[in-house]
This record gives C-alpha cells, structure tokens and sequence, in this order.
C-alpha cells in the first residue's frame, strides 16, 4: 500500500507545482511590474530629493555671491537676478527690499524675520541665518558664529557646504591656517558643493600658501 500511496503523492506534488508554475507564466509578470514600481518610485523620490537639494544650494549661493557686489546698485542687480521659483520668489524679494549698504539694520531685521517664521521650510530659515552671520561677520564672537553654523553644516542641511566653509573662514579668522587649509581642500572634493563654491575653496587655499591637491 506504500507505493501506491508514494506515488499518489508524488503525482499530486507534481500537480501543484504544474499548477504553480502555470500560474506564474500566467501572472508573474504582475509581481514584476510590482517590483519595478517599487524600486522605480524609491529611486525617483530620491532623484526628487538630491535635485531639490541641489537646487536650494545653488539658490543660497547665488545669494551669497550676490551679496559680496561692490555697491548697493551692484548688489541688487546681482540679487534681481538669480533664478528663483516659488517659494524662492518671496525670500528673494524679501532679501531685495533692504539693503545692509544702505539700510543695515533693516536688512538684519528681513534676514530675522525669515529666520523666525516656522511657517517657513526649513531651507529659507538657514539661508538667512546664514546669510545674517555673514553679513554680521566679526561684530558678532566667533564663538557665537560657530555655534550658528555648526548646525547648519550637518549632513542632511541644504546649505551644508556653505557653512562649512564659514566655518573654514573661522579657522582662518583664528589663525589655524592647516586645519583652514585640510578644512577647504575637503570643500574642492565634496560632491553636494557647487563650482563655485569650489573655486573660493582653491583660491582660498591658494592664498593662505596651501596645495590643492595635497592628500
């Protein structure tokens, strides 16, 4: 009786994975498609991501390079245009509604309201934090300074590469010329940094008698 029964089994097993197999020719495909979805969506919600990041950063730098004009008409030509878009629109236009060149104190008191308006992404308050620490630059301790930037020069942060390099200027503002030095050629490697940015950090380098490509 035990052979039949094995063979019973055997036959019914075979059956099964008949079946199976049948039912994967026939709807395989849908789990595939399921796959695909799945890892298409994670990759573009990160692709999403790294763009608005990078967009953000190019936004900051813009206005940070805008910043630097020599005069006031400079500077507000330079600042009317940078690129902007969306929420964007309105920081720029709250940038360009002072000027610390003819009104300081307005211009810091813009940059505050930015900072304190929770309303606000998390993006636009650390560009005018940032901005406002650059424009304050020694009237504020360095101390003070770098407890603003370090935050900001986290990973994760849209502005990270920006305050990191304030950060580098502070070491040079300290007189810690090679660890300024080994802080800005990290800078001229880092993938989330602008050319821009990259081309202050070699220059700075430069001038403060280092080798860019030193290891």
């Amino acid at each position: 009786m035990s052979n039949p029964e094995s063979f019973i089994d055997e036959v019914t097993e075979e059956v099964r994975r008949d079946k199976l197999f049948a039912a994967f020719r026939k709807y395989g495909w849908i789990g595939v498609l399921l796959v695909l979805a799945i890892v298409g969506g994670t990759a573009w919600t990160e692709w999403q991501k790294a763009s608005r990041a990078a967009e953000a950063q190019a936004f900051g730098d813009a206005i940070l390079t805008a910043s630097r004009a020599a005069s006031p008409a400079e500077r507000r030509a330079a600042l009317a245009a940078v690129p902007a878009q969306g929420e964007q629109v309105a920081l720029l236009q709250l940038l360009l509604a002072s000027d610390p060149a003819d009104d300081r104190a307005a211009t810091l008191e813009a940059l505050r309201k930015v900072e304190g308006d929770a309303g606000l992404p998390e993006v636009w308050r650390d560009l005018a934090v940032l901005r406002r620490v650059v424009l304050q630059g020694k009237e504020l301790p360095l101390a003070d300074r770098r407890a603003v930037l370090e935050p900001l020069a986290q990973p994760g942060r849209s502005f990270r590469p920006l305050a990191a390099e304030q950060l580098a200027y502070l070491l040079v503002e300290e007189g810690k010329t090679e660890e300024a030095i080994t802080a800005l050629r990290a800078l001229t490697q880092d993938q989330e940094a602008t050319g821009g940015l990259r081309n202050r950090a070699r220059q700075m380098i430069v001038a403060l008698g280092g080798d860019v490509e030193a290891g």
